[in-house]
């Protein structure tokens, strides 16, 4: 930002007529030993732009404007020069930039009343390539700006609000990759022709009289402090006979002149140099030679010291200007002049970078979410980025399939991630595992959960990442009677991450560790989204909706003293208990199913008298990274999808049309087989026997808490008994089919099994 920052005491001026600037230093011209009628000229005004003006641009361009150049309405802001070795440069602050929210809050009404910011208009031009910025035909751009300039003086508008006569122009690219920015500004001026001269240059102390001082001051400062004018760049200075002074706006000189004495007029002037008045004169010249015919003006170069005005810095200068010839013709615009010189007193543009400056965290934040910015532009507008960073998930199991997921959702925007696994890092984790190194396997292996939550901050520092070292408690698993008061802890801390979270992803190793999750998803109505890994077969799918169930006594079977287990406040589905009677039955016959929907025995332990290979989950390892994409598009889709938790399976484009999806369909399950490079689309409904989601399931469990969980865990039969799949697989034991047989028998047969 040097380019930025530094300000020299030798400025650039420039003749009236718009010719070559020289050098003329802050010392030069002390004694106001100057030629009478000379060319005046004028100190060429200089820009600073804040850091937080870019920071802004760039959130606009991402977020607002796309791949749009349009031009861009800005403000800019300037004072009187109030340092008698610094000139005041016109200013872009972060405020300087319009809201695009719908809103019509303009910088200038922020900012009123505000003595040090005297706000006046100006137009941006943000291309998007360095080739765009390049190729902008400068001239044709300060022209129209210029001719904007003309037209306010010839229409009066410039006399009701005289910060139009400052009006500026900027182009600019973001190299938002990069954080680089390359900028130019432009002060319209108009060209005097013949130039305007100056018969006498001198201080404003020399100039007025002790009485006329006094005056002046005082209405000068008066008009400073004041709210409604503190603001107006551009002003008359009325001195009566009696040495009454007042200052006045430009609308009023009509006025002044009806009512006698001397009128001079005043800006607030930004150089400091003491021989050459700022830029903002030459236009105002321009007004005062065509609106109102004159060709001599004395005008006062307004400066400050401390907060008040100071007529030692400020300038009066008598000026004499010729009927510029072709201003009769009200549609002849001036020729204009104005592009800004750059810090090497060349004519170019000016480059700032800003990588340096910022923050590593907020430049991650920035870099991350540049991809999905740049996917609004044009490929998915409806993209919503707000709801994906507060969206919450909760990723039971830290391995293989838990590394990806993480990944690919803060890849999405999401910012929200809790990991839960048991395990420590083991040796052969770090090349399957993406979210450990070989540092995280020594010393008998950092805990799981915790390494990847802080591994994954390391990777992006804008997440919210916490890693929880939890067992799940399991069927098939029985419980001790000293292991129940940890297991009934650990189903209770389970239970409330399920009910913080919005998605909850099952990416265990076996299939009894996903039971209890299941069950609660059901429970709390959460999204539960499976991915499971085979050789070289995948299954990703989501859960279906919980089911509102009647609410009857919640009383627990047995005492809590007879569990030791405290018992569970349920709270039903607010938006499922408002649904009618017809809808909730109509819902049920389509609610899609569950993990274990498609079982006709209940969980039991899946590791039990299993060799080595077929304890660990080996899998070709192409295959983990594909069901973690797809469980995360999957999640992604419902997100966005305006029915969430309760959108229909597509199984082709055509299944819902009349919802739109941007990101395409939203499956029910996803079975892959990477032998054949194959990938099928499965739609399932829920089963009313199921041993994790169903009714009788879930009813029970609202009913008695933790002594339903207790007997899942500890008696095999339970849930098969519970749901009647015991009966299930009785009937089917003993139905012998008779092919010979009658219809009306195999009809019987049939129906008693239904």
């Amino acid at each position: 930002m040097a380019d930025e920052m530094g300000q020299s005491a030798t400025e650039a001026v420039t003749a009236a007529d718009g010719s070559a600037p020289s050098a003329t230093t802050a010392n030069e011209g002390e004694g106001n030993n100057l030629n009478p009628n000379s060319v005046l000229q004028f100190a060429l005004w200089q820009s600073t732009v804040e850091e937080g003006f870019w920071r802004k641009l760039a959130d606009l361009k991402l977020d607002n404007l796309g791949i749009s150049e349009h031009p861009i309405e800005i403000t800019g802001f300037f004072a009187p020069s109030s340092h008698g070795q610094v000139s005041n440069h016109l200013k872009l602050l972060s405020e300087s930039l319009l809201p695009h929210n719908g809103e019509e809050t303009s910088a200038s009404v922020n900012f009123l009343g505000n003595r040090n910011l005297c706000p006046v208009p100006g137009i941006l031009y943000n291309t998007n390539t360095l080739e765009s910025f390049k190729a902008l035909d400068r001239q044709t751009l300060l022209n129209l700006e210029a001719e904007k300039i003309w037209e306010d003086i010839q229409s009066g508008r410039a006399e009701v609000d005289s910060s139009l006569l400052c009006k500026f122009l900027l182009i600019s690219f973001a190299d938002l990759k990069k954080w680089n920015f390359y900028y130019w500004f432009a002060f319209p001026a108009l060209v005097l022709d013949p130039p305007a001269t100056f018969s006498k240059l001198q201080r404003a102390s020399d100039f007025f009289s002790f009485e006329e001082r006094k005056a002046l001051l005082a209405a000068c400062n008066g008009w400073r402090q004041s709210d409604s004018t503190t603001g107006v760049p551009f002003f008359l200075v009325h001195i009566f006979s009696n040495v009454d002074v007042r200052v006045r706006p430009l609308k009023e000189w009509e006025k002044c002149q009806e009512e006698g004495g001397k009128v001079l007029l005043g800006f607030y002037d930004p150089c400091h140099l003491p021989s050459n008045p700022g830029w903002p004169l030459r236009n105002l010249i321009a007004f005062a030679a065509a609106r109102w015919g004159l060709e001599s003006i004395t005008v006062l170069c307004y400066r400050e010291k401390g907060g008040l005005g100071d007529l030692q810095q400020s300038l009066v200068a008598d000026i004499s200007v010729s009927f510029t010839q072709g201003w009769s013709d009200t549609k002849s615009v001036p020729k204009a002049v104005g592009w800004e010189w750059n810090n090497q007193g060349k004519m170019g543009p000016r480059r700032i970078s800003l990588a340096s400056q910022m923050d590593p965290k907020r430049l991650a934040i920035s870099a991350a979410d540049l991809n999905l910015k740049l996917m609004r532009w044009r490929l998915l507008p409806s993209l919503n980025l707000p709801l994906l960073s507060t969206t919450k998930c909760l990723l039971l199991g830290a391995g293989t399939l838990g590394c990806q997921v993480a990944r690919n959702l803060m890849a999405w925007g999401i910012r929200h991630i809790t990991l839960v696994d048991y395990g420590r890092v083991a040796m052969s984790n770090p090349v399957r595992q993406s979210l450990y190194t070989l540092d995280d396997c020594l010393n008998g292996g950092q805990l799981k959960a915790i390494t990847a939550a802080k591994n994954l901050k390391c990777i992006f520092p804008g997440v919210e990442a916490e890693g929880i070292s939890m067992a799940i408690p399991m069927p098939g698993h029985p419980v001790a009677e000293d292991e129940i008061e940890n297991v009934v802890k650990d189903c209770l801390h389970l239970k409330n991450l399920v009910d913080s979270h919005d998605f909850i992803f099952l990416l265990t190793d076996t299939r009894e560790s996903r039971w209890l999750p299941t069950l609660l998803c059901a429970d709390a109505n959460k999204v539960a989204i499976t991915a499971a890994l085979g050789f070289d077969t995948f299954l990703v799918m989501r859960h279906g909706a919980g089911i509102a169930i009647p609410s009857t006594d919640s009383s627990p079977a047995c005492s809590d003293e007879e569990t030791n287990s405290p018992q569970i406040e349920h709270d039903e589905p607010s938006e499922l208990m408002d649904l009618s009677i017809f809808e909730e039955t109509e819902r049920r016959k389509q609610r899609l199913g569950c993990y274990f929907c498609s079982d006709i025995v209940a969980p039991v332990d899946s590791t039990r008298n299993l060799t080595l290979d077929q304890q660990c989950t080996v899998t070709r390892p192409g295959l983990a990274p594909i069901a973690a994409s797809l469980a995360v598009e999957l999640t992604v889709g419902i997100i966005h999808h305006p029915l969430g938790i309760n959108a229909p399976a597509d199984q082709t484009a055509s299944d819902n049309s009349s919802v739109e999806q941007p990101l395409g369909i939203l499956p029910h399950e996803i079975r892959g087989d990477i032998a054949n490079f194959s990938q099928t689309i499965i739609k399932g409904r829920a089963f009313d026997r199921c041993t994790a989601c169903s009714e009788r399931v879930v009813s029970e469990y609202r009913k008695t808490g933790m002594d339903f969980i207790l007997k899942a865990l500890n008696q095999p039969s339970y849930l098969e008994d519970l749901t009647g799949l015991t009966i299930l697989m009785e009937l089917a034991n003993s139905f012998n089919l008779d092919l010979e047989g009658s219809d009306e028998d195999l009809d019987d047969n049939v129906q008693t099994l239904m």
